[in-house]
């Protein structure tokens, strides 16, 4: 069993947060589209954020906010206009957003993060988010998660969030989290954006690390279509109102915490690949046997993000040898007569040697996961083992369907 329990609140689970979604007119459909996290106190800071060289003008801002300061208390994210490459113009925009959000809250500039979504190459409705922040403001409230989840999503169906508690010191520890992506998901960073609050007291270094290594289990493990965004980014806030003695180095309660922290990412990184757009189904990719953690991922990675191995799942085609042909381009060195396939319970492949299987039973399990209940029934398992070694990872994506294409082609039109 796990060490924690899930509890309702969202991203405002966590003591000492407040969170705001509203419409401010960014968006042409009319949804709301300006949301706002905001910490009582000011909050230990980490971030982990798109690899691409092509990065949003929020994503530089965050960096270099978080180089200077490890420390934030409020992150105002838009959606509608990715701001990236918008040039030095985009660059002012953010610079004004983060101010103006800062004297509406009567903070420092420095304790503001940002974040943009939406189409690249296009700026920020400037007019629509100054006249929508002081709405934005008024609005924040401690049960203001679900209206924030649901303004920072595009191209998403759902809302994505989590709460867990559990206990360190004899006292309550709540992390929450909230989430968008749909489509551009792919490893380094695969997260679109993702927020997390904590109320426990991390030092900085060791929060950051914990972010590090929960993103590379977590959102560096999905893959919805292999593009990633200008614009990922990865905040956590950790704001100490847990009352609960400061975790300044590794130990029992620091890895308690860092896996709570992991399995809030793995949640909302889980719901991002089941939300792929045109996906009807979660693949969940286990990988053991591997020399180590990495190789294992690297393996489930390779085949969660194979696009013949996401359309045989859509297709409802057990075809084992696409998962075989993704594992063995994955770079990763491993003897073909210890590769063992399984789909689902369906043991199709042992010490590499194909065996009979049910093919029309196991065409019906694919059929039953696109009907299950989502994030519940709703995925297809696929288990790789490659050898006698002690590593282990594992990685989601979703199936490859015809939606994909018609939802990518009509984007902008």
């Amino acid at each position: 069993m796990a060490d924690w329990q899930k509890i309702t609140g969202g991203i405002t689970a966590p003591r000492g947060y407040q969170a705001a979604g509203i419409t401010a007119g960014l968006k042409p459909s009319g949804l709301p589209d300006l949301a706002l996290i905001y910490s009582d106190v000011e909050a230990i800071a980490a971030g982990v954020f798109t690899t691409s060289q092509v990065k949003a003008a929020c994503v530089e801002y965050c960096r270099q906010r978080l180089q200077a300061k490890h420390s934030a208390r409020a992150i105002l994210c838009n959606a509608g206009q990715a701001n990236a490459a918008t040039g030095n113009q985009g660059w002012i925009d953010a610079l004004e957003s983060g101010m103006a959000i800062a004297q509406a809250l009567n903070i420092p500039s420095e304790s503001v993060l940002l974040a943009s979504t939406g189409v690249i190459g296009q700026r920020i409705k400037m007019d629509a988010l100054r006249s929508g922040i002081p709405k934005l403001v008024a609005a924040l409230s401690e049960t203001g998660s679900d209206a924030a989840a649901g303004a920072i999503i595009t191209t998403d169906l759902v809302t994505k969030s989590i709460a867990l508690e559990t206990t360190i010191g004899d006292r309550p520890v709540r992390i929450g989290g909230i989430a968008k992506g749909s489509g551009m998901i792919h490893p380094n960073m695969a997260t679109m954006l993702a927020f997390v609050t904590c109320d426990a007291a991390v030092s900085p270094a060791l929060w950051q690390q914990m972010l590090v290594r929960a993103a590379d289990r977590s959102f560096n493990s999905i893959t919805v279509d292999g593009d990633t965004s200008t614009n990922d980014s990865l905040i956590a806030l950790a704001n100490g109102q847990s009352r609960t003695p400061a975790i300044t180095e590794v130990g029992a309660e620091s890895e308690r915490l860092e896996a709570m922290l992991t399995a809030v990412c793995q949640h909302l990184a889980k719901a991002i690949a089941r939300d792929g757009e045109g996906a009807t189904c979660l693949i969940e990719v286990e990988v053991t046997g591997g020399q180590d953690e990495l190789s294992a991922r690297q393996i489930a990675k390779t085949i969660a993000g194979s696009s013949l191995v996401k359309s045989a799942i859509f297709g409802r085609d057990p075809n084992w040898g696409r998962i075989a042909a993704a594992a063995g381009r994955a770079g990763v060195p491993f003897e073909l007569e210890n590769l063992q396939i399984k789909l689902g319970n369906f043991l199709m492949l042992e010490n590499g040697q194909p065996l009979p299987f049910d093919r029309a039973a196991a065409s019906a399990y694919l059929k039953q996961a696109a009907k299950g209940a989502y994030l519940e029934e709703d995925t297809v398992l696929i288990s790789v083992s490659v050898g006698n070694g002690h590593g282990t990872g594992k990685a989601w994506g979703c199936d490859l369907s015809y939606d994909y294409v018609r939802i990518n082609a009509e984007y902008t039109t």
